[in-house]
């Protein structure tokens, strides 16, 4: 575990902001890439980058906030102050649901605005979301954040006293959660950057992400730690709210995928007519 790389003054590199900043310049050299390929603008593809990422953060940190009312209530301005943390420089704590959803929605957005075809670009710009999961969560790792439950596998971990899990359970070992995320990450890169060389529609890779995201974000949050606020009964089950936006993750991609399909089919009989 090593939550911070560089220490100067107030100002402290953390490992999970490196890998996070790490993930989006590795996102952009490959969706850049990929749109070469495909005949896509290169400089749209790369403002539409940033947006993403900006809106990423934004969504991620005001999940957080949500679920986290109570420390926030009283000091709005905490949310996004990034002095505001005893900690030192940097905002502290961030909800990758949050993050991929407000994302989601400003790329719609800039795609309507600049008329460019939403599923392809989606398309193009899911293999480099999975990577991004992957190298993101390895920064959790180093920083003892998004920590599992008690287990005893033969891979479970122990972190060192100060840390946050240290704090909940002591020497007692756990599963590496965030490890579980960044490999489900990197499987998703494969499977998608395979996908998209085989799909026989528009949308097919955008819309296995949502499927595959969502049953990977499931399972994993059966062993993650949660605080109560991150948790609801639902139909007599108790579920984390994550749980519910994988469910719906899920059943998104699911629609987006007949939805897609069926319209590649009505075309193609279009033309054929």
């Amino acid at each position: 575990m090593h939550p911070e790389i560089i220490k100067l003054g107030p100002i402290i590199i953390r490992s999970y902001g490196l890998m996070l900043a790490l993930s989006f310049f590795v996102g952009v050299i490959i969706v850049r890439y990929r749109a070469r390929k495909i005949g896509v603008d290169p400089e749209f593809v790369v403002n539409l980058s940033f947006i993403v990422i900006l809106a990423g953060v934004i969504g991620a940190r005001l999940f957080y906030a949500f679920y986290h009312w109570s420390d926030f209530s009283g000091n709005l301005l905490g949310i996004f102050n990034p002095f505001g943390s005893s900690e030192g420089f940097g905002i502290a704590g961030l909800n990758k649901q949050g993050g991929l959803l407000l994302a989601f929605l400003s790329a719609i957005g800039y795609c309507l605005v600049k008329k460019q075809p939403v599923a392809v670009i989606f398309d193009l710009f899911a293999p480099a979301v999975a990577l991004g999961i992957f190298i993101t969560r390895i920064g959790c790792f180093l920083n003892g954040c998004c920590f599992g439950t008690e287990c005893d596998l033969p891979w479970a971990v122990r972190f060192p006293e100060g840390s946050i899990p240290y704090s909940y359970f002591g020497d007692v070992r756990i599963h590496p959660a965030q490890l579980y995320s960044s490999l489900s990450g990197l499987v998703l890169f494969f499977v998608l950057s395979y996908a998209e060389k085989k799909k026989t529609f528009v949308g097919l890779t955008f819309s296995l992400f949502l499927i595959l995201e969502g049953v990977f974000r499931y399972l994993i949050e059966s062993v993650r730690y949660y605080e109560y606020q991150m948790k609801g009964e639902f139909f007599g089950h108790v579920f984390t709210y994550n749980q519910i936006v994988a469910i719906l993750m899920f059943l998104a991609g699911w629609g987006l995928m007949l939805f897609f399909r069926a319209r590649a089919r009505s075309r193609s009989s279009s033309l054929g007519a």
